[in-house]
């Protein structure tokens, strides 16, 4: 009975991704269940095919607006003791003005930049002054970390945007696609991407029905091969480069992520978009602990996302469906949320993750009140949010 409980399932999950597919229209292929899920996780996350991201007379123009911010920031930042700092600064920093929709609009064009080349047609021209543009992770044999630092050039401004999620077709995605779903289990599961017997879990600090050895989970996410002590031995070298800039970081997803904990690292700012809940890791990497609202780290996302709500798990979820455990739900610093669920009637779709979405259906838009007048969602922190809450964690024995 079980067996035909599981193939019943697997016939559910085909049958319901396939009529997602052809219910929004996609291109009819050849192409099986498991094969669908992956090609609609890619629409997800690259950008490669969304030329319509930049228009030639789009009216939008590139625009960063700053404003200042008194933020908490760790006084020792470097690679070897960002892990132990305990002592902090309160000190004035320019930060982006968050409460301006252009400004947003901008660092989310930013982020999208992060997933392809200067010469791809997808690339939106950075806005004056970031005129100088260095990527970094780009060569053919590279499957790490991947972005592009943007700079002016005086080299008074630098803004860091780091790739999210490469998920592609089975041989596709790039070369980082593999790392990227690696660094997504370790760091947004509650226990090493082990959602139940027929998973491979990514480390092995599971101890049995709803344990988890914390020392090992901790231990696991400062390992080389993760993308967060890569990341962080990038910003020390881009400090080093511009030792006078005000440097901003961004990104969308994993990249978002992956920002919003550098930030919290370096005491930088950093604006996200639909990244996973960060507080678990960041939490597993012992990060400076910061009030919300004293950091200068701001997370956008909308209802309608699953990823970012934290909701993209279960046994029917797409995200289950291509081995993607992306459980945690509770954010860093200020989350500004755009309810496009009650507002827009949107649907929760994982479609709704891309960062083309973003873009396109909520920051070029001008987002009004019941009265008619257009505004910004106010930032507010998730202090009362739990994440993993069936789990223990803790030094326990393995159970049987």
């Amino acid at each position: 009975m079980a067996i035909v409980r599981r193939r019943a399932i697997a016939v559910a999950v085909a049958m319901t991704v396939a009529l997602t597919w052809l219910l929004y229209d996609y291109k009819r292929i050849a192409i099986d269940a498991v094969d669908l899920d992956l090609l609609l996780l890619r629409g997800t996350h690259d950008a490669y095919d969304a030329y319509d991201a930049y228009e030639a007379n789009d009216t939008h123009t590139p625009n960063l607006k700053s404003t200042r911010k008194k933020i908490r920031r760790p006084i020792h930042t470097s690679t070897h003791d960002t892990l132990t700092t305990t002592i902090f600064d309160d000190i004035d920093v320019k930060v982006p003005n968050v409460t301006d929709r252009q400004t947003l609009l901008t660092m989310a064009r930013l982020a999208q930049n992060a997933y392809v080349t200067p010469s791809d047609e997808s690339w939106i021209p950075p806005p004056s002054p970031l005129t100088t543009v260095e990527s970094f992770g780009w060569r053919n044999s590279d499957d790490g970390l991947r972005g592009h630092i943007f700079a002016s050039s005086d080299n008074s401004s630098v803004v860091v945007s780091i790739k999210g999620t490469s998920a592609g077709l089975i041989g596709g995605g790039g070369p980082s696609a593999k790392n990227d779903k690696f660094n997504d289990n370790l760091l947004f599961s509650c226990c090493c991407a082990r959602v139940s017997w027929t998973w491979t879990p990514v480390c092995d600090c599971y101890a049995g029905r709803w344990a988890c050895r914390e020392q090992c989970l901790e231990r696991a996410v400062q390992a080389d091969s993760v993308y967060y002590p890569d990341a962080t031995q990038l910003l020390d070298r881009i400090s080093f480069a511009y030792p006078h800039a005000d440097i901003w970081l961004t990104g969308h997803s994993l990249g978002g992520a992956l920002a919003s904990m550098l930030g919290l690292t370096f005491g930088l700012p950093a604006v996200t978009f639909e990244t996973p809940g960060d507080r678990i890791p960041a939490q597993r990497l012992h990060l400076p602990s910061i009030p919300p609202e004293l950091t200068a780290v701001w997370h956008v996302y909308h209802t309608a996302d699953p990823v970012a709500q934290g909701t993209c798990n279960g046994l029917l979820s797409p995200c289950n469906a291509v081995g993607f455990a992306l459980e945690t739900r509770c954010h860093t610093g200020m989350s500004i949320v755009y309810d496009t669920v009650s507002k827009l009637g949107w649907a929760v779709d994982l479609r709704h993750h891309r960062i083309l979405t973003v873009i396109k259906e909520i920051l070029e838009q001008e987002w009004e009140d019941d009265d008619g007048v257009a505004y910004v969602p106010k930032p507010t922190s998730e202090e009362d949010c739990i994440d993993c809450f069936k789990w223990e964690f803790g030094e326990v024995e393995e159970v049987e």
